[in-house]
């Protein structure tokens, strides 16, 4: 079992949760402000999509992706 972040990932543990609800909270107010909403993309994204961009052998799609197979066998998100 693992029992380390990603690489380049830390957790939000609740004693500093706070500070960061209050700049998000800042941050909305300002961008509401000017007239900005919200807009929440998918965490995940087709393997295909960065295949085509940055091609199969770059760093990204090599060493800092995961590709999931759905029940089919075919890749997934």
């Amino acid at each position: 079992m693992l029992t380390q972040a990603p690489k380049g990932t830390r957790d939000m543990l609740p004693q500093d949760a706070y500070l960061w609800q209050y700049v998000e909270g800042k941050m909305r107010a300002l961008a509401a402000k000017w007239g900005y909403r919200e807009v929440r993309t998918p965490v995940f994204e087709h393997t295909e999509l960065f295949l085509r961009g940055v091609g199969g052998t770059t760093d990204i799609v090599t060493k800092e992706m995961y590709t999931f197979l759905d029940k089919g066998n075919a890749p997934s998100p």
